[in-house]
Parts: C-alpha cells; sequence; structure tokens
C-alpha cells in the first residue's frame, strides 16, 4: 500500500486542482471529483477508518442521498434526473476525503495557495477582458450571447461572478487566519477578487458576497463595533466611486434598476415581462400541479417546454429551471421535498454555529456566510443541484466542517455531540 506521504501527496494533488477543472469544464470537475472519492473509499477501506459513519453529519448527507434517489423515481422523466440524483454520492465521498485530509494532514490548509493561484490568474484575466474587450484567449467582447457581461476563460458562458463569489470568502478567512488582519494582503485579496466580482456583471452574486462580507465582518473579534462602521462606509462609497467610473456599470447596477421604479406603469411592465418574473410564475404554477413531491430534479424542463398546449394553460415558461432556489425546490420536490432539503441543509449549518463562533475559525466563517447566501430568498440563483452549483457549494460545506477539529468528521469526540 501507499505509504503516508505519497497518500497525502495524491490528496493534495487532486485537492488543488478542483479550481482548475472546474474552470476547463463540468466533465473534467466530474472526472476530478469521481478520481478523488475513489481513492479516498479505497484509502478508507484498506485502514478500516469506519468511525466518521458515526457522525450525525454524515447521516444526514445519507439521508439526502435516499431522498433524492427516491426523488428519481417518483419523477415526470425519471431518466432526465437519474443520473444528477445517483452521481450526488461523489459529493458525499468529497466530504469525506476533505474532512479526512484535514484531520489527518497538519499542511492540509496549504491547498489554499494552489487555489488563490487559480483565483488571482482568473481574475486578472476578467480584469483584461473589462477593460481590453477580450480576455487573453480572445474570448468574450460585446458581440457575444451575453452582451458587454465577462465570461472570461468560462468563454461563452457569464458565471465569472458566480465562481470567484464561491471562494472569496472561505480563502479571505484563511488569509485573515493565517497573515492577521493587521497584513494587507487579506484586505487586497478581499478588494481585488470583489472588484472583479462586481465587473463580471453579475448582479446576484454581487449583492451577496457584499452581504456575506458585512456577516463576516460581524464575527471579526478584533474589530470593535466602530471599526466595523467606519470599512463599512469607506466600502459603500468606493463600491460606488468604482461602480461611476463605468457607464457599463452604471447601467448595469443603477439605471437599468432604477428605471423599473420611476413609475407605476414601469414597474407594473418590468413585473409582467421580465424572463425571471416569467420563471417565477411558471415555478410557482409547476408546484401548484405538483404540490406534494414536485416533478423530479432536473425535470422543470421536463414539465414546461414538452407541450405548448400546456404552456399556454398554465402560463409555463420554457427553460431549463426557474432560476430561484426556493422556486425551484418547490417546482421540482414539492413541499415534501422542499421541507426534507431545507431541515439537512440548516441543520448542516446551524447545528455547529456555536462551535464557529467560539472557536473563531475564520476559514469556517467564511464557508458559513457563502452557504447562508446560497440560500438566499428573492435574489435569483443557478440550477441548485448542477454539477457547477454543487462542487462549489460542497467544497464550502466540507471545509466549513473540515478545517476545525471539534467539528470535523473524523473527530470521535463530536460523534458524542452530534456533529
Amino acid at each position: 500500500m501507499l505509504s503516508e506521504r505519497k497518500i497525502y501527496k495524491i490528496y493534495f494533488f487532486l485537492l488543488s486542482t478542483i479550481p482548475i477543472s472546474i474552470i476547463l469544464g463540468s466533465s473534467i470537475s466530474l472526472v476530478n471529483v469521481v478520481i478523488l472519492s475513489i481513492f479516498s473509499l479505497t484509502i478508507l477501506i484498506y485502514q478500516k477508518e469506519f468511525n466518521f459513519l458515526n457522525s450525525i453529519s454524515i447521516k444526514l448527507i445519507v439521508v439526502l442521498y435516499f431522498y433524492l434517489i427516491f426523488n428519481s423515481l417518483i419523477s415526470q422523466d425519471y431518466l432526465v434526473g437519474v443520473s444528477r440524483n445517483l452521481g450526488f454520492v461523489r459529493f458525499i465521498l468529497l466530504f469525506i476525503c476533505i474532512n479526512y485530509l484535514f484531520f489527518n494532514y497538519s499542511r492540509a490548509e496549504n491547498i489554499f495557495y494552489f487555489w488563490i493561484a487559480t483565483i488571482l490568474i482568473l481574475t486578472l484575466d476578467t480584469y483584461i477582458e473589462f477593460f481590453l474587450g477580450k480576455n487573453i484567449l480572445g474570448w468574450g467582447g460585446i458581440n457575444e450571447p451575453h452582451g458587454s457581461r465577462i465570461t472570461s476563460f468560462f468563454k461563452d458562458e457569464p458565471i465569472v461572478g458566480a465562481y470567484l463569489s464561491g471562494f472569496i470568502l472561505m480563502i479571505f478567512g484563511f488569509l485573515i487566519q493565517k497573515y492577521k488582519y493587521k497584513n494587507f494582503l487579506p484586505w487586497f485579496f478581499i478588494l481585488f477578487i470583489f472588484s472583479a466580482i462586481l465587473i463580471s456583471g453579475e448582479r446576484s452574486n454581487a449583492i451577496k458576497i457584499f452581504f456575506g462580507l458585512i456577516l463576516m465582518f460581524l464575527f471579526f473579534e478584533f474589530l470593535n463595533l466602530k471599526k466595523k462602521i467606519i470599512i463599512l462606509i469607506f466600502t459603500l462609497l468606493s463600491l460606488m466611486l468604482a461602480v461611476n467610473q463605468s457607464n457599463y456599470l452604471k447601467t448595469r447596477y443603477f439605471y437599468q434598476f432604477i428605471s423599473h421604479f420611476s413609475s407605476k406603469e414601469k414597474f407594473q411592465k418590468f413585473i409582467k415581462e421580465s424572463d425571471y418574473f416569467k420563471l417565477y410564475r411558471s415555478g410557482i404554477a409547476v408546484y401548484k400541479n405538483y404540490p406534494i413531491f414536485g416533478v423530479g430534479n432536473k425535470n422543470y424542463r421536463v414539465e414546461t417546454c414538452a407541450d405548448g398546449k400546456k404552456n399556454n394553460k398554465y402560463d409555463y415558461y420554457c427553460l431549463t429551471h426557474p432560476h430561484q432556489i426556493y422556486i425551484e425546490f418547490l417546482a421540482e420536490h414539492g413541499i415534501v421535498g422542499t421541507l426534507i432539503l431545507l431541515s439537512i441543509f440548516f441543520t448542516l449549518m446551524f447545528k455547529i454555529l456555536l462551535n464557529i463562533m467560539v472557536s473563531k475559525n475564520y476559514i469556517q466563517i467564511g464557508s458559513f456566510c457563502f452557504i447562508i447566501f446560497v440560500f438566499t430568498p428573492l435574489l435569483p440563483s443557478g440550477a441548485f443541484f448542477n454539477d457547477f452549483n454543487s462542487t462549489i457549494l460542497w467544497l464550502n460545506i466540507s471545509i466549513m466542517f473540515a478545517s476545525c477539529k471539534k467539528t470535523n468528521i473524523f473527530n470521535y469526540s463530536s460523534f458524542k455531540k452530534g456533529r
């Protein structure tokens, strides 16, 4: 069998390359996570390391997995979502793997340096595309399908802001914890990356991360209330000044928003004609037709795109998903599934909140704040269970548990405390 040193190196390599694999595409990301999962399972079986199965957290995630399998069986078209639901097992193994690495290897946090390198390269490319119209590979520009929104290395998908949002808070927490708040590096990083999210044009992600940062600041015991207020005011003024320097950003963040509320007639027109509100109404219509268990994971498109007559009858809007997490849950999982999903995720989040507050582990705090704003109501969101969003979400959930010994699932004492 491999030596401990080689096991660590393989774990380290596979985890370090996850951010790169996400950029390269969902297929590459899937392969990366699957290889990591198989490797982890092999190591755990060989070492006969099964105590973690007593963890309440693992039991909750396994319940989630069995619910998703059940959801496939009752779906409108089970073939559409079955691969996604069965494939969720890789995120369980990813969760176990990251906890194992952090619990057994003192240098596990070094993966953040490789993640930072990837994030900085993508961020630099984002600035290049914003100022020059094309990224370093010649992609992007105003003639692309998404207009002036930044795509960078994602080429034809405007998800730069969503990608950076998934890493910015946990890495900021790591830098604060590693270099302390008096060092300029954490503050430079957060300003540099958040500005990139802002110029990406992804308003929903910019808003979520802005409030995520405010929530993080509330956890910072090294800042008194006065300093927190000063930093908040300074940040708001800086953001307003930065947005004011770009006609695109002014239009994207202010004029488009203000124009919808300039009169009652324009607001009513916006509510009626906006693609987002059409999707919201459509998702609610699907829920009303299937209120108990929904149409099934990934089946919103099956229900709303199959029959034109049905669309006219129920005000359906044909697209991949409703673009809002709670409406997506209700449409595809019904009231029963929604309660199951929210109960599991909220239990995972809040049952270790007291420990997070006491331990002052800023990596945990960063991940916790990201997860909280994944579940922000009202704001638009991507498909919850797609590979891109699920990988980023489960990286944060895994890091939130793994980065502190007390909450790590391999800590035997945590079993007795229900963690």
